[in-house]
């Protein structure tokens, strides 16, 4: 939540700063600022609303002159999103200029503390105590200030500073979020996200916790906390920028639907060799697996929804039980998790702050951990114990899609791996399994062409105020994860139910305004489902069913009907959620929301 960005070098800093926060606004848009040295010294421009305002304000950055600065893009935490509380914040002289990521936990007393000492406070935010605390530490030395101010703070934090008596230089400091420092030829730059760098560099720094950095345009240097300075391995980013380019597509939702097919096939790909899943991401032999009594799959939102998904194919296939946790849930819990315990920690971005708090709980307790993850170098990644990559490439949108679908694609594969290496399937039903997972790539491209009409079936039902998905078993996990994109990005009320507890409350809500989603794509349960349609159509709803592909039955009960391509039936959760994804994406159109930012949203939840 939050972007920073921060630049050194010979160009003009406004403009190379500008661009990074657009690449970084699906990570906070109430407000945006940026702050830059002129030489002389700091000047600072700020902006409420989206980094098109700043833009506006500053000229497209021409009216800001000085080769170095550092900029933010805003999702409020501490305050209203406004001109005054949008990041830079200067200390009371204007000696120094910060911009955070974060959540500074005990602000309230070095606020007190600093007002007891005559500081003024302009803002509302957490983030103005440490512009104060670094004027009121400054000696003259930048490198001490910083590190005496970062002493005093409490909390999950992101921080770039820029000094008025030091132009050229940056420092930033990491603790419990993401930062990440790029490497260039006569320039340098840090950020919250690598989308901000690639397009001037692909050599960067993953920065860990406790770490700072200072950056000149000829030098980086990395310094433990105690100011010792230590080596950094660097890293190359494999991807380009018109990766993280709309390409043509109305919205980056789109173009990331779009993309799912070879995101799947990315992830798929490189683990399928002559017929076997091969992982070299990790290494578990067959006894480490068997040692294993459970196995907790924890994570947040849409990758929580992935987890419960894996969790009826691993059951399914390996026979060993397995939770589902929310990790904002897990991490306050005294769980029952031990060396026996294998624990699944799932996340898109690797940086989910809930996730890597419950995770770290679980590994004291001696549970081995493997991380899905899409972003290399990550948080998650670098403190599992395994890590299987997705290789989804960036994701912009804030409602993910291609995220979502590669995580199911990494625990199809790991659940099958997982059972062959077990013992608990043969050589037959390995290669059918392995068959489909090799075809999830293609069904994903099917599932789109199936599906021409939905913007039609949008443009019927987008005034709909709250709707409910229901399915049975594989098919009710999906039914969560299409109720939250609906909800995510066209602000309509929508809940996800197992279809068979209908008439144990939920029906009481079913009336003739009420559209219900029926996911169908188990055929054993086919039968129940059409019962369950009927219930609600005989209370005057309209059902609007998602079936396999070629399934007729399905007209003479649903009012309208979306197709997910027949495959292997463990694996539909994968196809079937891609109608639903342009379901919701269509209907946030008609209703005209703002479908890459959703509001009160932010890509990356890096603070509780």
């Amino acid at each position: 939540m939050c972007g920073i960005v921060g630049f050194t070098g010979s160009s003009q800093a406004a403009g190379v700063l500008l661009d990074g926060l657009r690449r970084l606004e699906y990570r906070g848009y109430d407000s945006a600022g940026i702050a830059v040295h002129d030489g002389q010294r700091i000047e600072m421009v700020k902006a409420s609303g989206s980094v098109d305002n700043l833009a506006a304000r500053t000229a497209q950055g021409s009216a800001l002159s000085g080769t170095s600065g550092i900029a933010h893009t805003r999702w409020a935490t501490h305050g209203a999103p406004t001109d005054t509380n949008a990041h830079p914040h200067l200390s009371e002289h204007g000696l120094f200029a910060v911009v955070h990521n974060g959540i500074i936990e005990n602000f309230a007393a070095l606020r007190s503390e600093l007002e007891n000492e005559g500081y003024v406070f302009r803002s509302e935010t957490d983030t103005e105590v440490v512009a104060h605390l670094l004027e009121k530490y400054y000696d003259g030395d930048f490198k001490r200030t910083v590190m005496r101010t970062a002493g005093r703070l409490e909390g999950s934090y992101v921080l770039g500073v820029l000094c008025a008596d030091a132009p050229g230089t940056l420092f930033c400091v990491k603790e419990a979020g993401p930062l990440i420092l790029g490497l260039g030829v006569g320039e340098n730059f840090f950020a919250s996200d690598v989308t901000a760098l690639v397009s001037h560099t692909k050599n960067v720094v993953y920065m860990e916790d406790g770490e700072f950095a200072e950056l000149t345009p000829e030098k980086v240097t990395v310094y433990d906390r105690t100011g010792r300075e230590i080596s950094k391995t660097v890293s190359h980013v494999v991807w380009d920028i018109e990766a993280a380019e709309k390409g043509g597509y109305e919205h980056f939702m789109m173009k990331e639907i779009m993309e799912q097919p070879r995101a799947v096939k990315s992830t798929v790909e490189p683990r399928i060799r002559d017929g076997r899943i091969v992982f070299e991401d990790f290494q578990l032999d067959r006894e480490q697996l068997a040692a294993f009594n459970k196995i907790v799959i924890t994570a947040c939102g849409s990758a929580y929804h992935a987890g419960v998904v894996g969790k009826y194919v691993i059951e399914e296939l390996c026979r060993v039980p397995v939770e589902v946790e929310l990790a904002s849930e897990l991490r306050y819990r005294n769980p029952i998790i031990d060396e026996h315990t294998l624990l699944i920690v799932v996340s898109q971005s690797g940086e989910t702050a809930d996730t890597i708090a419950a995770m770290r709980e679980c590994m004291e307790r001696g549970a081995m951990s493997l991380a899905i993850v899409n972003v290399v170098g990550s948080t998650i990644a670098r403190i599992a114990d395994h890590v299987i990559y997705t290789h989804a490439g960036p994701e912009i949108a804030v409602a993910t899609t291609k995220g979502y679908t590669t995580q199911l694609a990494a625990l199809y594969l790991f659940a099958v791996w997982a059972a062959e290496l077990l013992g608990k399937i043969d050589a037959q039903r390995y290669t059918e399994l392995v068959e489909g997972i090799r075809a999830l790539p293609s069904l994903v491209q099917r599932a789109i062409d199936l599906n021409v009409h939905v913007r039609y079936l949008a443009e019927r039902w987008h005034g709909h105020e709250s709707l409910f998905f229901i399915g049975r078993n594989i098919d009710y996990a999906a039914a969560m994860e299409g109720s939250l994109k609906l909800k995510e990005i066209s602000y309509i009320h929508s809940e996800a139910y197992a279809a068979g507890e209908l008439k144990h409350g939920t029906i009481a809500l079913i009336d003739e305004k009420r559209l219900v989603v029926a996911l169908c794509c188990q055929d054993a349960l086919f039968d129940k489902m059409v019962s369950n349609i009927q219930e609600v159509k005989a209370r005057g709803a309209r059902v609007l069913g998602v079936a396999p592909e070629g399934n007729r039955r399905i007209f003479a009960e649903a009012d309208d009907v979306l197709y997910s391509p027949r495959g292997e039936q463990l694996f539909a959760a994968l196809p079937e959620i891609v109608p639903l994804q342009l379901f919701a994406y269509h209907i946030a159109r008609e209703n005209g929301c703002a479908i890459d930012k959703p509001r009160n949203l932010a890509k990356s939840v890096t603070v509780e």
